[in-house]
């Protein structure tokens, strides 16, 4: 069970090894047995310390993991071995917390945020070209 607190997050996990799910413990594999990844939550696969794709759970953390591990046709099986994990009992906790996610970091997910993007204003777009015009007089 996820320590209680306040806000959205319960607990989080930091990048674990993806062989949790191949490792037994006794006769239940090691994943199993961790109370953690009985709530429900968010996630980041890592490909080495790069994450790689951002998804949610909306049964418990080990269940979508679990698929993403040891499944060879599921679609990221090759391309991740660690993860992190965010426990997050509410729905729109959840759905919020993804999309910031997504929103902040580089992965390969296919999805959109659905939050207000903010444009850049005209003085951050004259600023980005002044650093760009420097960095190409510098190079020149």
């Amino acid at each position: 069970m996820a320590a209680k607190q306040k806000g959205i997050v319960t607990g989080y996990a930091r990048m674990w090894p993806r062989e949790i799910f191949d490792v037994k413990n006794g006769q239940a594999l090691l994943a199993r047995k961790l109370p953690f990844l009985k709530e429900k939550g968010v996630y980041i696969l890592y490909r080495d310390e790069h994450p790689y794709y951002i998804g949610k759970s909306s049964k418990s953390l080990f269940y979508r993991l679990r698929g993403h591990a040891i499944f060879p046709q599921a679609r990221y099986y090759n391309f991740w071995n660690m993860f992190s994990a965010f426990a997050v009992a509410d729905e729109d906790g959840r759905n919020e917390l993804e999309a910031i996610l997504i929103a902040a970091m580089p992965t390969v997910n296919s999805s959109k945020p659905k939050l207000n993007k903010m444009r850049f204003p005209p003085e951050v777009v004259a600023l980005i070209k002044k650093i760009r015009a420097d960095k190409v007089k510098k190079v020149l």
